[in-house]
Formats: C-alpha cells, structure tokens, sequence
C-alpha cells in the first residue's frame, strides 16, 4: 500500500545523509498521506545505505502498524503528535545537524541575522526544552514551540521541521543547518545584529508569494 509514499519517503530519508545532517542510522523523515491518515516513516536502526521502498514502515494515527516488516523509527510517537495537532503538515523531519544543534546543545535559538533566515522561517529559528526519545513528549515541545516557523530546535537533542509536504519540511531542515553553519562563522567574529522584524515579514512575504516560478 502507499507504493507512491513510500518511494518519496525512502527518498527523502536517503537525502538526509547526503545533505550532511545525519551521520549512521540518526534522524528520519516522515510522510502522512491526506486520504487515509496513514504515516510512511523510516525504519528504526536501519542504515541509510540499506533503505529502500519496500522496507519503509506505514503506521496509523494512534502508532498501530499497518504494514512493514521492521519497527517503526523511535520517533513516530512524536511525528504522529505532531501530525495530529499540525493539520496542515504533511511531512515531519527530526536531524542532529552538527551547526544547527550545537545551538541546540545551549538551548539557544538561531538568530535573524541573515536575509535568508528571514526568507525561508520569517524570523528566528526557536528552540524549545528538553524531552527524552521513545514518546510523544518531544512532540508536544514542537508544537508548543515552532510558531509559524517550519523548523525548531530541540534542546541538548537536534532540529525538527514541517511541511505542507516532505520535499519542503526536508527543504527546510537544509537551510537551517546553512543557515546555523554561517550564524555561527559569524559568532566567531563578532556579534551580528538582527534584522529588524518589519524587514522579516517582507522578506518572507516575498520568499512566500513572489520568488520562483
């Protein structure tokens, strides 16, 4: 079932490590289908190498599976929190990012400093508190956390994005780690201010609705 889902999302996990956001068998992508409710995630501890369409796993609202031949990843609980209580996302991804989580490591949000943070979050990056794996409570501190922004921090632990769809929560887990990668080459240097939030709004108002075909 969900042959279609599940070839997008053995896609998009495998664009995880080559967009350098994951290392071994870290992180996962998510897809919920919008006719039946069912969610297509990555297998727990499976290497990334290893994956393919067929040994994606399809869960149900409440965690049930519905088909798959191994464990869903430790982290549907949370992606299913957040499917349930996110009605507009359709695609959930979880990285530890090296830049973008040693933010994390300090519970510090990233800063708006740059016009590209502005374009694809509309202000700063935030990070919630922390919550341990295997449940839903990372779930909760998402939902409690990322605001309009598609992408939040989750302290001492890694990075979570959404999105209308995979292609754009996976888009959005790269810029942040871009974008937390030259934040802090310029923390090295200084401290950069941040860009008024009367010029966020129209820069993401223009990223949203003008940029691109």
């Amino acid at each position: 079932m969900l042959e279609t889902i599940k070839t997008e999302v053995c896609r998009l996990n495998c664009e995880l490590p080559k967009n350098n956001l994951v290392v071994w068998t870290g992180g996962n992508v998510s897809v919920r289908d919008p006719e039946t409710g069912y969610v297509v995630i990555k297998p727990s501890g499976v290497k990334f190498d290893d994956l393919t369409p067929e040994n994606m796993v399809v869960v149900d609202s409440r965690g049930e599976k519905v088909e798959g031949e191994f464990n869903a990843s430790s982290d549907t609980a949370s992606h299913l929190y957040i499917y349930r209580h996110m009605p507009e996302v359709n695609g959930v991804v979880h990285t530890h990012s090296n830049y973008a989580t040693a933010f994390a490591a300090l519970g510090k949000p990233i800063p708006p400093v740059l016009t590209g943070i502005g374009d694809e979050f509309g202000g700063p990056i935030p990070c919630g508190g922390f919550a341990l794996i295997g449940g839903e409570e990372i779930g909760k501190i998402v939902v409690e956390t990322i605001g309009t922004s598609p992408a939040c921090l989750l302290k001492n632990h890694g990075v979570f994005t959404v999105g209308p769809t995979g292609d754009k929560a996976l888009k959005a887990a790269v810029m942040v780690e871009d974008s937390a990668k030259t934040v802090w080459i310029a923390l090295q240097m200084g401290v950069p201010e941040e860009i008024s939030e009367e010029d966020l709004e129209k820069l993401h108002y223009r990223y949203t609705n003008i940029y691109g075909q």
